[in-house]
């Protein structure tokens, strides 16, 4: 006997949130900083505002990818696709934190470059568009900064945004040490600085959105906990093949063989001993209903699914 999954428009089932609005707007910024940083670094001939237009057109790219996976994950669940396209927000943020660390490595390397070679820049310009740059920025931050944490995409999304405003601060604070002190080496220590930001939050950003398309156990989920808490309950006298893995943001799933005693199948508890296990989980771990599965079974039927393995 075993439990399967159900996939409605019910709240618990875990539906996304339509966050495209936000991400348009966000997306329409920074393209246009893309288009202001592009003229800017014309102007002047600055290396670090053409790297810095580099970091915006990678993080207009990528916002444009969250968009597009934003609108994927609104589409309803069928047959083919049991769980619609709820795990594109973790592929696309998947490839969001890859293209920050390689923008991050660039930074990491060409700031290095520029410690020994120092170009030569206008401050006063350089100032200006990095101060359009910033307020820019600013203003998608705070647009995005509610919605960060509802789901991977999003949070991506945040740090594409987080890391454009770095860069234009870091093009900000290297203009104002050149035009007071003459030092050109800031504009590489700023570089250096941005890179050290940028590498931590994407690497820790892809770890995670890995973890989730290797189907590992879910963060803060204990499997030994849970097997500890199923045994506790009556008539349950093994539990094995207990597998825990995360679907998309907010869609944890668990499954499990659970041996009952024979009479279960004879005198009606199979049943209330499966419901008895969901609620337990449900209740102690935050799965829901909807998405546990268990299988009810007996020693026998335990014994000849470990037979059909070992002679497989």
């Amino acid at each position: 006997m075993g439990a399967g999954h159900t996939h409605g428009p019910a709240p618990e089932a875990g539906q996304p949130g339509d966050h495209r609005r936000k991400l348009w707007i966000a997306f329409g910024i920074t393209a246009v900083i893309v288009a202001a940083q592009a003229v800017g670094s014309v102007v002047t001939g600055s290396l670090a505002l053409l790297t810095d237009t580099a970091h915006a057109i990678t993080d207009a790219s990528g916002l444009l990818v969250a968009l597009i996976a934003a609108t994927l994950m609104l589409r309803p669940a069928n047959a083919k696709r049991t769980w619609g396209f709820r795990r594109i927000e973790v592929i696309a943020a998947l490839g969001q934190a890859a293209l920050l660390l390689v923008v991050g490595t660039y930074t990491a390397v060409e700031g290095v470059r520029r410690l020994f070679e120092p170009p030569e820049v206008p401050a006063a310009e350089l100032l200006i568009f990095g101060i359009i740059g910033l307020t820019a920025n600013i203003i998608a931050i705070v647009l995005l900064s509610s919605s960060r944490g509802v789901n991977f995409n999003m949070r991506a999304a945040f740090l594409e945004v987080l890391n454009d405003a770095l860069g234009s601060l870091g093009v900000i604070v290297a203009a104002i040490v050149i035009a007071t002190t003459g030092f050109l080496q800031a504009d590489a220590i700023a570089g250096l600085l941005i890179a050290a930001l940028i590498v931590p939050r994407a690497f820790k950003l892809l770890r995670e959105t890995t973890s989730v398309l290797m189907e590992f156990t879910p963060p803060g989920l204990d499997l030994d906990d849970v097997r500890a808490h199923i045994l506790e309950l009556d008539h349950v006298k093994d539990i094995h093949d207990l597998h825990a893995s995360t679907v998309a943001t907010g869609l944890p799933t668990i499954s499990a063989h659970v041996v009952v005693e024979d009479q279960c199948f004879t005198d009606g508890h199979a049943a209330n001993v499966l419901l008895d296990v969901k609620k337990c989980v449900a209740e102690h771990f935050e799965v829901s209903v909807l998405h546990s599965t268990f299988q009810i079974e007996t020693d026998h039927i335990q014994e000849e699914e470990q037979a059909s393995v070992t002679h497989a």
